[in-house]
């Protein structure tokens, strides 16, 4: 099978190299260009709406990174944009004292989230992960932490060591997801001193296989918790308002002390969010000093209060799942049916596909190969990052990207199995 004809990107990369004269990389972190294919896939987008997306040279894509996750029911949602819009023309939403919908929206995150009995709101997942060890430590007395999954990108946890003195990171320890023996051996080690247990209760470690959680494994973690007195923390950053509405605490059956939400629950507007036991949370209101400029302002509360209306009235999850179930299922059918190494992971609303790792590493060369085809035919996915489905993806939509992942995958078949 002939390789799709290469887009015209030619703006986007132009405006790179002015971008590269302004900011270090043009672009910060997971969006420069060396996190997809490069010379593949555009820089920069100029709009979006619904479940696609529009670039400088006006290529319109079907859209499954949203935003990296944010983007739960759609881009320019209007109901959401319009909440924001009234606050700003009616209200405002940047003042020296709080606005009340902060407390209405903690009222709702309550009212859904199993662990939540007290909210601290923030505007990142970072902030609210590098929140909820600070609690911790103040909570217990201790300073030492275990941690598995992306918590951002601070200094405790930054997977790029550059400008971190190594003491700060000294007392912090990663264990392996679905490996409860990892855990158990860092805690018999370190265990009379361990603050905090932080854990994705959905896996999903850069440029591999979604994992989800073995029979036992979250209440093995919980028991660990209680048994040397840690705080167990859910990363909910990228499975709250997902996975359901309470997060995969909801979905799993199992209850943490603390819980981190952001991403999705006000539909691309900046919010972050710790939320847990009383008892817990109130080492925020003295002995752990939280202060932002920006923290309070209320957009991102109204977004959020909007958001969660839509998803509970329009029944956006069940939705949601119920495409994506049917998505995954025939990734599965495509994946066995052309033998290039592939491998479909997920859940419905996090589907991926990755490609086994052999010694020649051809699984490199295979996954450019893959997503150059894809972009190509104007399907937006990261090689990197596993995908998502949104409320506005259409069932024409995700037809026409099984389509494209098909054609995709013939090609690796032509091209690698001769």
């Amino acid at each position: 099978m002939e390789e799709k004809p290469k887009l015209n990107i030619s703006k986007s990369l132009e405006e790179l190299e002015k971008g590269r004269k302004l900011t270090p990389g043009a672009v910060l972190g997971i969006r420069r260009p060396y996190n997809f294919v490069e010379g593949e896939y555009p820089v920069y987008f100029e709009e979006g709406k619904g479940c696609r997306i529009t670039d400088l040279d006006g290529n319109e894509y079907i859209d499954f990174l949203c935003a990296y996750g944010p983007i739960l029911l759609g881009y320019r949602e209007e109901e959401v944009d319009e909440a924001v819009v009234r606050q700003i023309r009616d209200k405002g939403f940047c003042f020296s004292l709080t606005q009340s919908v902060q407390n209405r929206l903690a009222e709702r995150l309550i009212d859904i989230i199993p662990s939540a009995e007290m909210v601290v709101f923030l505007k990142t997942g970072s902030a609210a992960a590098t929140l909820a060890v600070r609690i911790s430590r103040s909570y217990t007395g201790k300073k030492k932490v275990m941690r598995c999954g992306y918590h951002g990108w601070h200094y405790w946890c930054s997977e790029v060591k550059g400008g971190i003195p190594e003491k700060l990171q000294e007392d912090v320890f990663e264990f392996e997801y679905n490996n409860l023996e990892s855990l158990e051996k860092l805690l018999e080690e370190h265990g009379d001193d361990t603050a905090a247990i932080i854990i994705t209760p959905v896996g999903h470690p850069t440029a591999d296989k979604i994992q989800t959680p073995e029979p036992g494994f979250l209440e093995g973690v919980k028991e660990l918790a209680r048994k040397y007195g840690a705080v167990l923390t859910f990363d909910e950053i990228r499975t709250g308002f997902r996975v359901a509405l309470g997060g995969a605490q909801e979905y799993y059956g199992v209850e943490p002390d603390l819980s981190l939400f952001g991403k999705a629950m006000a539909n691309g507007y900046a919010i972050g969010a710790v939320t847990g036991k009383e008892e817990i949370m109130k080492e925020a209101e003295s002995h752990v000093f939280v202060s932002s400029t920006f923290f309070p302002n209320s957009l991102s509360f109204v977004a959020a209060m909007k958001t969660i209306d839509i998803i509970e009235e329009k029944k956006v999850l069940k939705d949601i799942w119920a495409k994506g179930e049917k998505f995954l299922n025939r990734l599965h059918e495509l994946v066995d049916k052309y033998d290039v190494g592939a491998e479909v992971s997920g859940i419905p609303p996090m589907p991926y596909i990755t490609f086994k790792r052999d010694a020649e590493k051809l699984y490199k060369s295979k996954r450019d190969d893959f997503y150059t085809q894809l972009i190509r035919q104007k399907v937006f996915m990261q090689p990197y990052h596993h995908w998502y489905i949104c409320y506005r993806h259409t069932e024409e939509d995700l037809e026409y990207s099984l389509n494209a992942i098909e054609e995709s995958l013939k090609y690796l078949q032509d091209k690698y199995n001769k």
